[in-house]
C-alpha cells in the first residue's frame, strides 16, 4: 500500500533525508512544512493518509498539529531526538520514533501505527 504523507520536520536536512526514506520505501510526500503555522495549515487542508511529525519544531511543541491530525482520524508518529519525548500530555500512548533513526526504524513505525491507529 502506497502511503501518501505529510511530513513536518524543522530541519531542511533531516526533512530531505526522511523524503528520501519515505519515497525509498514505495511512499509519496504530499506535502511539507518546516515550522509550525505552515504545517497547521497543511494538518488541516492537505490531503494524506499518514504524517511524520518532528516533536520540536524550533522551540514550538507540535502537539496542536497532532491534535489536528488526530480530529482528521488520520494515524501518524512523532519523531524526536530528544530523551523527553514521551512528554506528550494527551499523545503519551503515541508512536516516538527516536532520532537519528534508519529506514528498516521507520519503516517499522509506519506500519505499527497503522496497525494501532484508527483509520
Amino acid at each position: 500500500m502506497t502511503l501518501s504523507i505529510l511530513l513536518v520536520e524543522d530541519e531542511a536536512m533531516i526533512r530531505m533525508m526522511v523524503a528520501d526514506m519515505v519515497e525509498t520505501l514505495g511512499h509519496e510526500i504530499a506535502a511539507e512544512a518546516g515550522h509550525i503555522d505552515q504545517a497547521m495549515e497543511l494538518a488541516r487542508s492537505a490531503a494524506y493518509d499518514f504524517a511524520i511529525l518532528d516533536m520540536n519544531l524550533n522551540g514550538a511543541m507540535s502537539f496542536p498539529v497532532a491534535d489536528t491530525i488526530a480530529a482528521r482520524q488520520i494515524p501518524f508518529i512523532f519523531a524526536s531526538g530528544y530523551d523527553s519525548a514521551r512528554n506528550a500530555n494527551q499523545h503519551q500512548q503515541q508512536l516516538v520514533l527516536q532520532k537519528p533513526f534508519t529506514i528498516d526504524g521507520l519503516e517499522s513505525a509506519i506500519e505499527r501505527a497503522l496497525h494501532t491507529e484508527p483509520r
